[in-house]
């Protein structure tokens, strides 16, 4: 057909599921396909047949629709490199179980639940430009943390898409971060420390902080300890569970070895180390926020956080005189001085150092409960 504005409103509606393409004379493999009521420009191509949506009749005009197929006819005669047609659930389904052996499964679920926000269905990544994406973001908004951490899954996946040719050019690579990242310094006081201590119950929350004041270690680390994880004297956390992918041992002092010897005297097998099976089962602790907010309010120490007590035992250790390597040990972290051709070759697993720091720091916490005990009376 000669492909006009006015041949093309007249093109009649489709009934059901049923489609029609309908091809331009003056231009191979330029067409207009009727879904329903919906019209949109197409462009057939190659030996294959290739089909490609270029734009909605009402959102892109006849004559922008013509030129870009002319384009596209004229990269793909050069030999350039042709997106392969995806839709939105079909990329970020194989994006997911791309991702998913390398990362961690509370990790993985929260990549799942990001993308799960944006409601693109089977409109196909060719067709989902920026402001698409700003939009739904923007919904965000009033939720900064969860604004900023879609930002982040989303760029991943549409970098993982432009390196696999399923777009031509990446939508996001103009965007910018909603949000600044500043890193927290907050390192809580002695005073402000006992009074957390003293206010964890001795229910599974309260032991899970006392053991973050004690160890230094993540949350999601504690929280997920296994009895199998636990030696008569050490923690150790396995590959699957640490953030940087190695297996990390650290000693125990005798208050930590007492909180550890309790639950497992009380059958917390069940409750807050319980035995498992697989790695991919979820976090043994779930009561975050509330158990977090109704601790503020028992201690009274305002704006902290948990990875707060991370900082502070670092802090702790460095003012009672231990060194930076036996504290990033602790730590495991693999950074600073234990980076580059340093970490390569020292090997030192500085163990009996770090079971005198855990020790010092052991007795620092145990002399100020003491304190907070005589204070009281």
């Amino acid at each position: 057909m000669k492909m006009t504005d006015l041949s093309i409103r007249a093109l009649p509606d489709q009934e059901g599921t049923a489609k029609k393409i309908y091809y331009d004379d003056t231009l191979p493999g330029f067409g207009v396909r009727v879904s329903g009521s919906t019209k949109s420009f197409i462009l057939t191509h190659g030996a294959r047949r290739t089909r490609e949506t270029i734009g909605r009749i009402g959102i892109i005009t006849l004559s922008d629709a013509r030129k870009e197929a002319k384009r596209r006819l004229a990269e793909y005669t050069l030999g350039k490199t042709l997106p392969e047609a995806r839709s939105w659930s079909t990329a970020t389904a194989e994006y997911l179980g791309g991702i998913k052996a390398n990362r961690k499964p509370r990790t993985h679920e929260d990549y799942s639940r990001l993308l799960a926000l944006f409601k693109f269905g089977d409109t196909r990544l060719t067709e989902i430009g920026q402001q698409d994406l700003q939009r739904d973001l923007d919904k965000l908004a009033d939720r900064p943390a969860e604004h900023q951490h879609a930002f982040v899954v989303l760029r991943a996946f549409f970098n993982w898409c432009h390196q696999r040719h399923y777009v031509d050019r990446n939508p996001m690579e103009r965007m910018k971060p909603p949000h600044k990242y500043t890193a927290r310094e907050r390192v809580l006081t002695d005073f402000e420390l006992i009074k957390v201590w003293n206010a964890c119950g001795d229910d599974t929350f309260g032991k899970i902080v006392k053991l973050l004041i004690l160890t230094g270690q993540r949350r999601g680390e504690i929280a997920q300890l296994t009895t199998d994880m636990i030696g008569d004297d050490t923690i150790t956390l396995p590959t699957w569970l640490t953030k940087n992918g190695r297996e990390h041992s650290l000693p125990l002092g005798l208050m930590s070895k007492s909180i550890l010897t309790n639950c497992q005297l009380k059958g917390a097998t069940s409750f807050l180390f319980p035995a498992r099976v697989s790695k991919k089962l979820p976090t043994t602790f779930n009561g975050w926020s509330k158990s977090k907010n109704s601790l503020d309010n028992r201690c009274g120490v305002k704006d902290w956080t948990l990875h707060d007590l991370r900082r502070t035992f670092a802090t702790g250790l460095q003012r009672l005189g231990v060194s930076i390597p036996v504290i990033e040990q602790l730590l495991n972290h693999v950074s600073g001085t234990r980076a580059g051709i340093v970490g390569v070759y020292n090997r030192h697993s500085y163990f009996p150092e770090m079971k005198q720091a855990v020790d010092l720091w052991d007795a620092h916490i145990t002399q100020l409960t003491k304190t907070a005990i005589l204070r009281a009376a």
